[in-house]
């Protein structure tokens, strides 16, 4: 399952909604907003999603590591709005029978959920100015993706 949320991340309550008798694995990643990017001293940032799509495309990702993988459940969630250094911008976790997908699903979600999902973060430094990160890949791969639900 792939969410978007306000709201800090209960990572307790969604690990639980992974136990399964038959998993013997399971990953977790966190990704914090760190106080440094290209040089730049962070003081926080905004994340701003075009939910719609955001929602189906993290699925999309979600249901491709359950294929792609030998796991028994995925979840991704994703913050939006304003966030402090330190504060969890997204949290992943994989149930798995064994430790080695847990770990591969982990990692091609996280990595596919930051090309291919329309989250955009605008990073404010503490010099008093703040930049939009670039987020041309998601744009690129959401009209391919749509030219091909359109064949």
């Amino acid at each position: 399952m792939f969410t978007l949320q306000s709201g800090p991340v209960d990572t307790v309550n969604a690990r639980q909604q992974l136990i399964h008798p038959g998993c013997g694995g399971y990953c977790s990643f966190e990704g914090w907003v760190r106080d440094h990017h290209e040089g730049r001293s962070v003081d926080k940032l905004i994340y701003e999603a075009y939910a719609p799509l955001a929602l189906r495309e993290g699925q999309t990702v979600i249901d491709e590591a359950v294929q792609r993988f030998e796991i028994e459940a995925a979840r991704c969630v994703h913050r939006t709005g304003e966030l402090a250094v330190g504060e969890l911008a997204v949290w992943v976790g994989v149930a798995a029978a064994h430790r080695d997908a847990a770990f591969a699903a982990s990692r091609y979600i996280i990595d596919e959920i930051k090309t291919r999902v329309p989250i955009w973060k605008n990073e404010f430094y503490t010099d008093g100015t703040s930049a939009w990160v670039n987020c041309a890949a998601c744009a690129a791969t959401a009209d391919d993706n749509q030219s091909r639900r359109a064949v």
